[in-house]
């Protein structure tokens, strides 16, 4: 029967190519942000005046920008800075917010009515109003992004996470191991948990679409990660004003963030199928 399940597994990732053209692209955004800044032969901080406003070329294929950094060389050194906030804001809620639903969901009672009133507090808020809100109050750093995206965000996975905890706790196999005497802790983590996770997971890589673009707008309007260090938010907003002589200061970072939402996109499709094959 094992091996029936994992030649199935095997088979199914097989064919799944939205799982294989994101984890291709995913290990080439990984790949980008840990060698590139070695590969590239510029300073992503150096700055130039006399190569201001370079266009692209073969000395630098994707221009200058106004203080003749390099665009290319900030772009790369972005990266790894944006891909690890992004990171951090969609783990730390999901992790956050998994834990909650499944205690919510499996104890009820008043423990879920209290936490399931205030999700639906948060709930009612916009999440860009919610998260603006947070770090304006508390001023622009990294780990301010990080506290205010994990006060909002958990709020997603938990409510998926309890809901699918209520229908498994009713089935056969909960509570066949609650009459053998097992523990709340068993049950929730090795019973229950396992087989509830799916769609946080799936949701999670969507999510990182949602933060990406929310990481990167906080950046664009200064609430985000400060100079001079490289966010592609920051780049686009610095390239706004040189939007007919510097196109190429705003385009690149634009593009980044596009392929990493093309990215997670083919990700959370292809795991979607994976984790929860249609008959």
């Amino acid at each position: 029967m094992s091996r029936l399940i994992s030649t199935e597994t095997i088979e199914r990732f097989r064919r799944n190519r939205n799982l294989h053209i994101g984890l291709i692209l995913l290990l080439a955004l990984v790949l980008a942000s840990l060698i590139g800044p070695l590969v590239v032969p510029h300073d992503p901080l150096a700055i130039d005046f006399g190569n201001a406003l370079t266009a692209p070329s073969l000395a630098h294929p994707f221009g200058t920008d106004d203080l003749g950094r390099d665009v290319l060389a900030r772009v790369v050194a972005a990266a790894k800075v944006d891909l690890q906030v992004v990171a951090v804001c969609v783990l730390l809620p999901f992790l956050i917010g998994s834990a909650i639903g499944l205690i919510s969901g499996y104890f009820g009672g008043w423990l879920d009515r209290i936490l399931m009133r205030l999700v639906d507090i948060l709930w009612a808020f916009p999440f860009y109003v919610l998260v603006i809100s947070i770090v304006g109050a508390l001023g622009p750093s990294i780990a301010n992004m990080y506290l205010a995206f994990t006060l909002v965000v958990w709020i997603s996975f938990a409510r998926i996470v309890r809901g699918e905890v209520l229908l498994a706790k009713e089935l056969d196999y909960v509570k066949a191991a609650s009459v053998l005497g097992y523990s709340h802790v068993r049950i929730m983590f090795r019973h229950i948990l396992p087989n509830v996770i799916t769609p946080a997971i799936v949701f999670m890589m969507a999510d990182v679409v949602l933060t990406i673009l929310a990481v990167t707008s906080l950046g664009f309007l200064g609430l985000g990660i400060q100079p001079p260090t490289p966010e592609w938010g920051v780049m686009i907003a610095d390239g706004r004003n040189f939007i007919q002589d510097g196109w190429w200061i705003s385009l690149f970072p634009g593009l980044a963030i596009v392929l990493v939402g093309v990215t997670f996109t083919f990700l959370g499709d292809g795991l979607d199928d994976f984790l929860r094959p249609k008959a």
